[in-house]
């Protein structure tokens, strides 16, 4: 499914994988921020999070590893590039 229909359709979670403080400056609505440097130790909790997985940082470079490395663990996830992009799907 494509990551607009997704964001559009309220379904997934987005997991935004860039620093806190990259987050605390500007972030989507409603998205869980979990560093790219911690996804190793809480796998169960992206487990846990309602699939798939709409992964964002600030340009889809991080989230783009991140992705690969969580389809590596089968959990279910897309990178959906940068939060800005995300932000303006979500409320355009």
């Amino acid at each position: 499914m494509q990551t607009e229909v997704l964001i559009k359709e309220n379904q997934g979670t987005i997991v935004d994988v860039r620093s806190p403080g990259e987050y605390s400056s500007g972030h989507v609505d409603g998205s869980k921020n979990i560093p790219l440097t911690e996804i190793p130790d809480r796998l169960e909790e992206l487990k846990q999070l309602p699939a798939p997985l709409i992964l964002c940082c600030a340009s889809g470079m991080r989230s783009g590893q991140v992705e690969r490395y969580l389809q590596a663990q089968n959990i279910e996830c897309i990178n959906g590039g940068s939060w800005l992009e995300i932000n303006y799907l979500k409320f355009s």
